[in-house]
């Protein structure tokens, strides 16, 4: 398994950058009374845009070598905000908190490694799929979908959402809320990122998926369990994918 060094060199940036923007949020949380709803969708934005303009700068062969070690360094950055550490390290628990949203706990780290586990196991089939179809790009739809609309449901809901509905979790018996409009971010994100790429569709397959798509992707993430939508929104939108390029 051969991995690059441009890699090892992009991702430390990377992950360094990343503690810091943890770190500072952390603060605003913790001496600023700021909404850890917000700063949890900080570090969100960075998680999903700081490798593509990192790789602007410093550019490395994607392969299924690169894409396992992406996994494997996601899952230790996580291991680092387990209970043991974070309580003996000041700064790794100021960096917890900017992402610790107190209806989330006990289960903040469990959600979010599951969740993790669970993406990665849709994501791969669907990047094999695509790519042994000439389909590659369209996944960007399904990641656009999840890391910018789903990125922005939260804090845009909490800001400007006033009408609520519930939803359940994984592990718990607690009902949790979504607004519509933050749904309406999800299907507005989806609908662009169709556009963006209309150029890999005929024209039936552009209609079609715009009056799908965005539907059964914003579905996906109103139903998901809290804390979960990133596997469902990668399922349902790869599989509708898959079958408009099926189909027509």
């Amino acid at each position: 398994m051969s991995i690059p060094t441009e890699f090892w060199l992009h991702h430390s940036i990377f992950y360094a950058l990343l503690f810091l923007i943890h770190y500072l949020n952390g603060v605003l949380v913790i001496h600023r009374n700021f909404k850890v709803n917000y700063t949890r969708k900080i570090n969100h934005f960075a998680f999903f845009f700081l490798p593509t303009l990192l790789s602007s700068v410093i550019e490395y062969r994607y392969s299924a070598a690169t894409f396992f070690m992406d996994m494997v360094c996601a899952f230790i950055f996580l291991t680092f905000f387990i209970a043991p550490l974070r309580n003996k390290i000041r700064p790794l628990y100021v960096m917890f908190c900017s992402f610790d949203r107190p209806e989330d706990r006990p289960l903040t780290l469990t959600w979010l490694y599951t969740q993790f586990i669970a993406s990665y196991l849709v994501l791969i089939p669907l990047l094999v799929y695509f790519e042994n179809h000439n389909m590659l790009p369209m996944i960007m739809i399904i990641i656009i979908a999840n890391g910018v609309g789903d990125g922005l449901a939260e804090p845009v809901g909490i800001r400007f959402g006033k009408r609520k509905y519930m939803t359940y979790a994984l592990f718990t018996k607690e009902r949790y809320v979504r607004s519509y409009i933050g749904s309406t971010c999800v299907f507005s994100t989806t609908f662009i990122a169709i556009l963006i790429f209309h150029q890999h569709f005929n024209s039936i397959q552009l209609v079609i998926a715009l009056l799908t798509v965005p539907i059964l992707i914003t579905l996906a993430e109103a139903f998901s369990p809290h804390t979960w939508d990133s596997p469902f929104i990668y399922a349902v939108g790869g599989i509708a994918i898959i079958a408009i390029f099926s189909i027509f």
